[in-house]
């Protein structure tokens, strides 16, 4: 039996032209949708959302490319760039009738949600992000020894090819890396939904490196542009991270703060996987954020 959120339903919903993405509803009033990360999918929210759900509606895609959402062919750049699946974003909510929602997201969900964010400031009141860097700051400060840590962005960087044969053929190794080296709690990944993430990742394979690779191309002149724009986000924005700041050399709070002239910059002591192995603490914040 297929997991899912308790007590949401689920629906495929059409975004664009052959694309439809898996969601889950729950809840009702002000909506809320939540993006997750690599190599995950909507599950990842399963604790965060159940609690949320109790003043919201909270609406939980699996990102395009990733989980039980159409996965289409890479055609060019922008079909997986971070400002294509945040158009997704907005058709979905608008199909579900909210012109108007707060958006958070973790990881990959994080950047799709900064760009959502920075696109359409008329559809997102609130927005957060947890555990990453906008995506011109992330390939900035990587440097050295230190960038050894992202050796996965730089191998699905590159052109179509190597990067999806090398990973097909060990696509258990190379997820299951993952989802132990970036957890503090390892308990909080239960063997089920280990073995979920797993799946839908190798089933993913194609999309999610399409993803990566449009961040070292695409999605750095949208930022860019942004940059040279002086654009900044128009409504409060939460940002929620691991101390690794420190660690390779930079101020995460002053990379974000030059973004977000409304900014709330937290650390935490959780691992990578905060929404699981820290929900409570990534609900009061979600709470704290629309609040405001």
């Amino acid at each position: 039996m297929a997991l899912s959120i308790p007590g949401f339903e689920y629906s495929r919903i059409t975004v664009a032209d052959g694309v439809a993405l898996n969601v889950a509803v729950g809840g009702s009033g002000s909506p809320i949708v939540l993006l997750h990360g690599f190599p995950q999918t909507h599950l990842m929210w399963r604790h965060v959302a159940g609690e949320l759900a109790r003043e919201c509606t909270v609406i939980c895609p699996d990102l395009r490319g990733y989980g039980d959402s159409d996965k289409p062919a890479e055609v060019d750049e922008n079909t997986y760039s971070n400002r294509t699946m945040g158009n997704d974003v907005v058709a979905l909510a608008q199909a579900l009738w909210h012109e108007q929602f707060a958006l958070a997201g973790h990881d990959r969900g994080a950047l799709v949600g900064f760009r959502t964010a920075m696109d359409h400031p008329e559809a997102v009141t609130h927005f957060a992000g947890l555990d990453v860097l906008p995506t011109l700051d992330m390939w900035k400060v990587l440097q050295g020894t230190s960038a050894a840590v992202a050796f996965h962005l730089y191998l699905m960087a590159q052109p179509p090819g190597l990067a999806e044969v090398m990973i097909a053929n060990s696509s258990d190794a190379f997820f299951t890396y993952f989802l132990d080296a970036w957890t503090k709690k390892p308990e909080a990944l239960p063997a089920e939904y280990r073995a979920a993430y797993l799946k839908a990742s190798a089933d993913a394979v194609p999309s999610i490196v399409a993803d990566y690779r449009a961040s070292a191309g695409i999605d750095t002149v949208h930022d860019q542009a942004d940059v040279d724009a002086g654009n900044t986000f128009a409504m409060p924005v939460t940002v929620i991270q691991q101390d690794w700041g420190a660690a390779l050399g930079y101020d995460a709070a002053a990379v974000w703060g030059a973004w977000a002239p409304d900014l709330e910059h937290y650390t935490t002591n959780a691992g990578h996987f905060m929404a699981e192995e820290a929900p409570s603490e990534i609900v009061a914040a979600l709470r704290a954020l629309v609040a405001r």
